[in-house]
């Protein structure tokens, strides 16, 4: 694999590139645009309301898990600047990693069946002025994209939902939490054999989620919203991420029972900018 190749290029049509800003997606494992990528992280992280992370440090969210995945990068061809990117953890950069990162937050041995086909998303982000149905429709592109290209079956990862939120003014700490858990589990759950178990559950002040008030509307983040579109599952409760000030909901996707006509539209996305670019086969 290069170390930086277009996954999926940017529409071409001249219609669309008068309508707006253009956008490629990127699959790299370049030093220099992890790099960037990981500093758009800590920019998001640090700075929006609902994150916990600290300021401190060389400016940039980085763990052990980063030099084992390929990153996935939204550049916007104008500007030529990055504003997006998330990561995908294969089977064998897991291997070399010692583990999943959802496996230091939770008791996965549930998923250990899946493994040979499983891969891991996570650390998504978009910049703020670039929240836009054509990012996200990108993004979940290239993940079929890479799942396709690559093999695979399953993606799995963490789904963020800040215990603090502006959306829930007035409302105890953790009352998205456990609107999101009520509605992802009531309508949205895994198969028992496929639960896996927080090693922190989200307690905030000494109150247990079962106890925290919910809001009338949870506010379902676009990540999730996603992921449920195309038929993921929940595969339990909550984590509680007191660094970034977060619960984690372990979501799991089975490509094979993905939603059809989503998937068509997301192969269709995928498609269109293989044409464009002249890009084929794995990248």
């Amino acid at each position: 694999m290069s170390t930086a190749s277009v996954l999926i290029a940017p529409d071409r049509n001249e219609s669309a590139a008068l309508r707006g800003p253009r956008y490629s997606l990127l699959l790299s494992t370049d030093p220099t645009l992890i790099d960037a990528a990981q500093r758009l992280r800590y920019q998001v992280f640090t700075t929006e309301a609902g994150y916990a992370l600290p300021a401190v440090g060389d400016g940039r969210d980085a763990d052990r898990f980063d030099e084992f995945c390929d990153h996935l990068l939204v550049r916007e061809d104008i500007s030529g600047e990055l504003v997006g990117c998330y990561r995908m953890l294969p089977p064998p950069g897991a291997i070399a990693a010692g583990s999943l990162y959802i496996a230091t937050e939770f008791d996965v041995s549930s998923l250990d069946g899946l493994r040979p086909s499983l891969v891991e998303m996570g650390r998504a982000v978009v910049r703020a002025d670039h929240r836009n149905g054509a990012v996200v429709l990108l993004m979940w592109a290239g993940i079929l994209a890479y799942l396709d290209r690559c093999g695979y079956d399953y993606v799995t990862g963490c789904v963020s939902v800040p215990t603090h939120s502006e959306d829930s003014a007035g409302a105890p700490p953790g009352s998205q939490v456990r609107g999101v858990r009520d509605f992802v589990l009531r309508r949205h759950a895994a198969a028992p054999e496929r639960t896996v178990y927080p090693y922190r559950p989200v307690v905030l002040d000494g109150v247990g989620l079962d106890d925290i008030a919910p809001p009338t509307r949870p506010t379902i983040p676009p990540l999730m919203r996603g992921y449920l579109r195309l038929g993921a599952r929940v595969c339990g409760e909550p984590a509680h991420d007191p660094e970034f000030g977060v619960g984690d909901f372990p979501a799991l996707l089975d490509k094979r029972q993905a939603d059809t006509r989503y998937l068509s539209r997301l192969r269709s996305v995928s498609a269109a900018g293989e044409m464009a670019d002249g890009v084929g086969g794995r990248p």
